[in-house]
């Protein structure tokens, strides 16, 4: 269904992507959905100091490579500051298993690392506020019966950003 057909109004962010991710997908081999994901990808440690920039497929994949249909991972390029390079050579592996669990498929079989200043993504979001003991009381009630560890920390990260966000 096209965005003229559809009833109701779609969010800018949607509009947008829709624009922007065919020229990503032909020019670096990347979305906007991994570009928003990284600091979640990437996690707490290289988060501030990296940024993917592109996706090199081999050729005879590189018609197929934005449907997940290709038959060779391919070779993601990661801008790094500085020295945490080194840092994030060694944990390469883990990442590398990070972003296909984000595709969902084995995507990137190689991480290339080039260092240069990386421009932090998130300098413009408001730190959420504190959460009043009764706010943080509910968020763990919310949240006390989920076993997996990363998923119940994603989910208390979520829920402080949304309740922080409404009146007290």
């Amino acid at each position: 269904m096209s965005t003229f057909q559809r009833k109701g109004a779609i969010q800018i962010s949607e509009a947008a992507n829709r624009l922007i991710d065919p020229v990503l997908a032909k020019k670096a081999g990347i979305n906007t959905a991994l570009l928003g994901s990284w600091d979640e990808i990437a996690g707490a440690d290289f988060a501030d100091c990296t940024r993917p920039e592109k996706i090199s497929w081999s050729r005879r994949n590189s018609e197929m490579a934005g449907e997940g249909g290709g038959i060779e991972p391919g070779v993601l390029t990661i801008a790094c500051e500085g020295a945490r390079a080194l840092f994030l050579t060694h944990a390469q592996g883990e990442l590398i298993q990070r972003i296909n669990g984000f595709f969902g498929y084995p995507a990137i079989r190689q991480i290339r690392i080039v260092q240069k200043p990386v421009t932090p993504m998130h300098k413009h979001r408001r730190k959420p506020r504190p959460l009043s003991p009764s706010e943080t009381l509910r968020l763990d009630t919310m949240t006390h019966e989920i076993e997996n560890e990363n998923l119940k920390a994603a989910l208390e990260r979520l829920g402080r950003a949304v309740i922080s966000r409404g009146k007290r």
